[in-house]
């Protein structure tokens, strides 16, 4: 069976290739980045440069893409506190969070994850003397955690969160779910993963939570100040509308005409590109541009009559600003709920905002936590978003009531890093001291 698992990753590496000869974007980095990667190893070998690359002892993190690397930014930099003479390896399944990170300054390299099969998985663990390795959330990679096993690193993962559809739990799973058996120890989000993996003989779990919540903590503790926002919000309500896209934003324009007056408008658009920026314009004429409003504030422009003052939505098109934003916002509109799934809404309750969110939200624990005690609210249309938006501004029980829930869900939801890390450290001393 896992000559099977194999011969299918390397029919899905032959499809990414074919796509990038057909010039898709994301395919081309995903190969070409690789490429380079084992052209580099190559060179080191023939030069007859050891293939370790350094010296001392590595622990080895891998992320499917950015999302999950904010998983496991938080473990990352407690190890580095706590132990700074393990080196960190990170390394990326996806295009889109390696090149965001390639340069992220607690990792003492970042590199792609060469295809999952027996022979890179080999290679992958000759290169580093590896004492531990992280997979984070979805990641499983049966050659490599094979290879782990066999060479005797643990294995841990974290923030990882199952349900009884997961292939792992069907009829036809016996296969994969032995392949859990090379895992040293599950850190889990909920208590459901938890039961599933016991159910099954897996007692090797123990239930921290979601480690994103230490982060955008983190995030809300350290959010500087924004001068610019702050002028622009002149002492009016604001809304933010974070990682939208356009069925998300024809809702907002719907709206738009019905926005009170002591109230303003905050888009933070997930595409930031010329075209999108100039059709998000359109729909809303008097929208200003924070490039610009910022240049204004900052004297680097002087005015002119397309930034104005008196505006009352501004559109974000910049990026790596948007979560520390959410200080300034009353409640907040996230993002895809009408596409495949809804955005991070972490970091806005963190902030103490209601969210409103489209029906895209159910593979989201927190989502469905937080629509359960009302602190967040789902639509299915803009008569829906009309009615939720009207009671948040109006309704001042309502809304305190909603905020407050939003404090307290995140307040009981920080902790996950500790206890994967005192997990960590039992583990890693009792292998030791065997």
């Amino acid at each position: 069976m896992l000559i099977l698992f194999t011969i299918g990753v390397l029919l899905y590496t032959l499809g990414v290739s074919i796509a990038a000869l057909f010039g898709n974007v994301k395919a081309k980095q995903w190969i070409r980045g690789r490429w380079q990667q084992m052209k580099d190893f190559k060179i080191r070998k023939k030069s007859k440069e050891s293939l370790l690359i350094g010296d001392g002892d590595w622990i080895w993190f891998h992320a499917a893409s950015l999302g999950e690397f904010e998983q496991g930014r938080p473990v990352i930099e407690a190890i580095k506190k706590e132990y700074p003479h393990y080196k960190i390896l990170l390394s990326f399944f996806s295009p889109s969070g390696y090149e965001v990170r390639k340069d992220y300054r607690l990792a003492d390299e970042v590199l792609y994850l060469p295809s999952d099969t027996m022979h890179h998985a080999k290679q992958w663990l000759e290169r580093h003397h590896f004492v531990a390795a992280f997979f984070i959330k979805y990641e499983f990679w049966f050659n490599y955690m094979k290879a782990l096993k066999k060479a005797d690193i643990p294995l841990f993962y974290i923030s990882l969160i199952f349900n009884d559809k997961s292939f792992f739990f069907k009829p036809y799973g016996d296969w994969f779910r032995k392949q859990l058996h090379n895992v040293t120890h599950f850190f889990v989000q909920d208590k459901m993963t938890a039961s599933l993996l016991r159910e099954y003989g897996f007692d090797n779990c123990t239930v921290c939570g979601d480690t994103r919540f230490d982060r955008v903590a983190t995030i809300a503790q350290q959010a500087k100040p924004f001068p610019e926002i702050e002028k622009f919000i002149n002492g009016r309500k604001c809304i933010i509308a974070g990682s939208t896209w356009p069925p998300d934003e024809k809702l907002l324009a719907a709206f738009y005409p019905k926005l009170p007056d002591d109230y303003c408008l905050i888009i933070a658009p997930h595409d930031i590109s010329e075209s999108h920026i100039a059709q998000i314009q359109a729909q809303f004429p008097k929208a200003g541009l924070y490039s610009e409003w910022s240049a204004l504030c900052q004297g680097h422009i002087k005015a002119q009559p397309s930034v104005s003052v008196s505006r009352n939505v501004l559109v974000i098109n910049t990026i790596g600003i948007l979560s520390q934003l959410y200080q300034y916002a009353r409640f907040v509109y996230i993002g895809g709920g009408f596409g495949v799934n809804i955005h991070n809404i972490q970091e806005p309750v963190t902030f103490g905002c209601p969210v409103v969110f489209g029906p895209k939200y159910t593979d989201f624990k927190e989502a469905c936590d937080l629509v359960q005690l009302q602190g967040a609210f789902s639509i299915n249309n803009g008569a829906e978003l009309e009615e939720i938006f009207i009671r948040l501004m109006n309704d001042e029980t309502f809304f305190a009531k909603a905020s407050e829930t939003c404090k307290t869900y995140m307040t009981s939801q920080v902790g996950a890093t500790e206890k994967i890390m005192q997990g960590f450290k039992n583990i890693l001393f009792s292998q030791k001291t065997a």
